[in-house]
């Protein structure tokens, strides 16, 4: 039976609906893991410390399409709770029309201060060249990625999500194969890399691009719009703490390097970078949960059904936690076999990444909660503390923890610094949720 925005929502349901959204996060995640398995192993410590340096200031700038995706979906999905079908279709067109004008502008100004900035966030000499390459390869295809992001949000709204999934895993395994040719067989090193990334995020892009231009297949197609300045700037707004939370994170990833350089070296950057991509994979599953429950909040809130938004929070929150618990045992399970897959040819590189893995784990017990919540109020129209809680997590408690806690425990306080911003955060958003709970009846 098809699920519907409408519907009541049991646990079942609740995963079934939001299970494509997980895994097409996961496969975006695959992207840069992939890129990261094939260059450490095939090109060495410093094309691997490169691509790490450099991916932060990559994230940053392709940060536009999670929030016109994320700001844009909960005011899309409001409108269809509130059965103005038409509307809808016309904002979602407008987005996207919006999202590849400003994706233009931004890859070109990317590509041309590439250089500049790779300097400034700490690429030694060795590092500088592959940093300036890999990026500006990444910065030409970053409108695609951008349009793929957008499209992630809004395949939901449209009660699509296996168009999303569908793409996102095409794009995953295209990414895998081109991975390989370019990088091992053609030997086009770290330019192969981001040409294999930055090729599937196209196809990722095309694919539900294409199904939603014809009218009928869903809730949403594109029809005759215009720009409105109004319910833009709403989307753009409502959606900041995506796009806080993706410049936050970028810029926490660039002071981490900087410590990571000061206290540990090149393998400081390399050890970071394995624990990124383990950490991307286990987030995605919480970010896409988060992406697959945003409509049926907005829905819900646009429908005034306080009801069941008391029931998509309490049964998120207890599965959330859940898995929190079941990611920490992973983690702690999986350290060795992990890294090794990534740094196993190098002994103190292997002992310094099992070691960071070790104390970085307990942070999934705290972070698909603070994900989720700075989701929730998105999908309730509330910018403002979404991006409050978005800010504090991904920048202001992160910078606070990397740059205390080194002072007292050396590079172990560095790997510590993500699970003392989870905890703050989490205080945070308790805070949010209490405080706001009368204005939208969720508790």
């Amino acid at each position: 039976m098809k699920i519907q925005l409408s519907d009541h929502f049991t646990y079942k349901k609740l995963l079934k609906f939001t299970l494509p959204s997980i895994v097409m996060m996961i496969f975006t995640s695959i992207y840069s893991v992939v890129d990261g398995l094939f260059v450490s192993n095939l090109l060495g410590t410093t094309s691997f410390a490169a691509l790490n340096l450099i991916f932060p200031f990559i994230m940053m700038i392709g940060a536009i399409g999670f929030m016109i995706g994320a700001g844009g979906t909960a005011l899309v999905s409001k409108k269809l709770g509130e059965g103005d079908e038409h509307t809808a279709r016309r904002y979602f067109t407008m987005m996207v029309i919006y999202t590849f004008v400003i994706g233009v502008i931004v890859s070109a100004a990317a590509f041309a201060l590439m250089r500049p900035a790779a300097i400034l966030i700490g690429a030694t000499p060795e590092m500088l060249d592959e940093c300036v390459i890999y990026g500006r390869v990444l910065a030409v295809f970053n409108t695609a990625l951008m349009i793929q992001v957008l499209f992630h949000s809004f395949c939901v709204a449209a009660e699509r999500s296996h168009i999303g999934l569908i793409a996102t895993v095409a794009a995953g395994i295209m990414n895998m194969v081109l991975d390989f040719l370019f990088i091992a067989v053609f030997k086009w090193g770290i330019a192969g890399a981001a040409a294999a990334t930055g090729v599937s995020q196209l196809a990722g892009a095309v694919i539900p691009l294409v199904y939603f231009t014809k009218k009928g297949r869903s809730r949403l197609w594109f029809v005759k719009t215009k720009l409105e300045l109004k319910p833009l700037f709403k989307a753009c707004a409502n959606g900041v703490s995506e796009f806080l939370g993706n410049i936050a994170s970028s810029l926490s990833g660039m002071a981490y390097n900087l410590q990571l350089l000061r206290f540990a070296g090149e393998n400081g950057v390399a050890a970071y970078g394995v624990l990124m991509y383990v950490n991307f994979i286990f987030l995605a599953i919480f970010i896409g949960y988060s992406v697959g429950s945003a409509p049926v909040v907005g829905y819900h809130f646009g429908a005034e059904n306080s009801s069941e938004l008391k029931n998509i929070l309490k049964k998120s929150l207890l599965l959330i936690g859940a898995a929190g618990i079941v990611m920490t045992a992973s983690a702690l399970l999986l350290a060795r076999p992990l890294a090794s897959i990534f740094v196993g040819y190098d002994d103190a590189l292997l002992a310094l990444t099992v070691r960071a893995f070790l104390l970085f784990a307990a942070s999934f017990l705290f972070a698909g909660f603070n994900l989720f919540i700075s989701s929730f109020f998105t999908a309730l129209n509330n910018g403002l503390v979404s991006g409050a809680v978005s800010f504090l997590r991904t920048l202001v408690f992160q910078i606070i923890a990397v740059t205390v806690l080194p002072m007292l425990f050396g590079t172990d306080g560095i790997w510590l610094a993500g699970v003392a911003a989870e905890i703050a955060s989490l205080a945070a958003c308790a805070a949010f949720l209490i405080g706001n709970r009368k204005k939208y009846g969720y508790m």
